[in-house]
């Protein structure tokens, strides 16, 4: 139980940072809100550890993107700043979800890796590469979107159909 407390504490310590309104982000709060929202909605269902990584891993890398953006507009620069943004973000998450072994249970795999962590990993991946994916094809358009909120599509999609994917794959 003591477990679950720390986590608990480290958790909402790490919440309270995110609720500082910031202006003029890179990656939209409403992304980060379908995709916190889709985090939630996982969990309270019951859907396997990798579906719950997935949606862990795009908020993640959304938070990362923020304060990428933030720390550009401030004109913050320093050597490796993106790693290391990156490296504290994915920190607060995993470790406190290791100390509450909510990782590392060798039962809980998928492919030899633990299911959250593979999930939040290629979470990662698919939400910047649509975030990615997205600033090209606006640019080939002129800087215009193709049509309203493509922007809030395009990762929340890509994270819907991979979470659709592992939901079958590990029924």
């Amino acid at each position: 139980m003591q477990k679950n407390k720390k986590f608990l504490f480290y958790f909402v310590l790490s919440t309270f940072y995110f609720l500082i309104p910031v202006k003029g982000l890179a990656i939209c709060p409403v992304c980060t809100v379908g995709v916190a929202a889709g985090l939630g909605l996982s969990r309270w269902l019951g859907i396997d550890d990798v579906v719950s990584g997935i949606w862990i891993g795009g908020l993640l890398a959304s938070f990362t993107g923020w304060t990428i953006s933030w720390l550009d507009q401030k004109k913050i620069k320093f050597f490796g700043r993106k790693i290391l943004v990156a490296l504290v973000y994915y920190g607060t998450v995993i470790v406190p979800f290791y100390w509450a072994e909510l990782i590392g249970h060798p039962f809980n795999r998928i492919w030899g890796i633990d299911k959250l962590l593979f999930g939040a990993i290629i979470g990662t991946l698919f939400f910047a590469g649509s975030v990615l994916a997205y600033e090209i094809l606006k640019r080939k358009n002129g800087n215009r979107a193709h049509f309203p909120f493509e922007k809030i599509v395009f990762p929340l999609a890509s994270l819907t159909i991979l979470s659709t994917i592992f939901y079958f794959v590990t029924k």
